[in-house]
């Protein structure tokens, strides 16, 4: 009897298109594969009107279902309603090992917290202004304009890449992490930072800063030494402070 591989974790991708732009589907998708398998595809809106067209035509490429959520009251959004029911009876009936939450909006925030407190891991996508609420309610938060298509170069073939932030910003996180990891020497696993910066800060990704690899944001900043030991991995400290040297008088 052959092996079969093990199943990837089952995710319920639920979608608020008043709060997403159909531009980031396919990477979206890209994303989630990374972790699981996008099991269910749902997005909730009024595509009655001409405000979701854009998501209209791209459903079927997807595989995205449609839950159409008409907007009978004006500041009543019916959507939201419906997909926090949907989370919660998808939850319960147990097909699922995680969600993954598209959305700016705070209001998924006890969404979120919920769907975490019943043992179900959440990946929240949304835009950089999504409130820090939402973001730390999520195992692992996805800023959603680094899941837009790169734009080509000036004159070039090959792809601009994005910086939503200055490498320069990560320098404080990245001190912040290595110093958590017990050393005596001060070096550390690059793997081990990189695990322990998703853990502790649910929205850190390299891509926010314009790279690809870790290895290079770290490099990009100057302020961190590298070494590989014969048959070992990668380690980095902060660069030691130099001692002046002292003038003569």
């Amino acid at each position: 009897m052959k092996n079969e591989q093990p199943r990837l974790p089952r995710f319920a991708v639920l979608i608020d298109a008043d709060n997403t732009s159909p531009q980031i589907a396919a990477g979206l998708f890209e994303e989630v594969a990374k972790f699981g398998e996008a099991s269910a595809r749902r997005i909730y809106g009024d595509f009655s009107g001409p405000q979701l067209k854009s998501w209209s035509e791209i459903l079927q490429k997807h595989a995205i279902d449609p839950y159409q959520q008409f907007a009978y009251t004006k500041g009543k959004n019916a959507s939201d309603i419906a997909l926090v029911i949907d989370a919660m009876d998808l939850l319960h009936s147990g097909r699922f090992d995680g969600f993954c939450l598209v959305s700016s909006d705070s209001d998924f925030t006890r969404l979120a917290s919920r769907l975490r407190e019943q043992g179900a891991d959440v990946y929240g996508f949304g835009t950089q202004k999504t409130p820090e609420s939402f973001r730390q309610a999520c195992r692992r938060f996805i800023y959603t304009e680094n899941l837009l298509p790169d734009l080509p170069a000036v004159g070039q073939g090959a792809p601009k890449s994005k910086s939503l932030q200055q490498p320069s910003a990560a320098t404080a996180i990245l001190k912040k992490v290595i110093s958590q990891i017990d050393s005596e020497d001060g070096w550390v696993s690059l793997g081990t930072v990189g695990t322990q910066l998703t853990n502790l800060v649910s929205d850190f990704d390299v891509r926010t800063y314009g790279f690809k690899k870790l290895s290079d944001l770290v490099k990009s900043t100057g302020t961190f030494e590298f070494e590989k030991p014969e048959g070992g991995r990668l380690r980095i400290r902060i660069k030691p402070k130099s001692n002046p040297v002292a003038k003569k008088t």
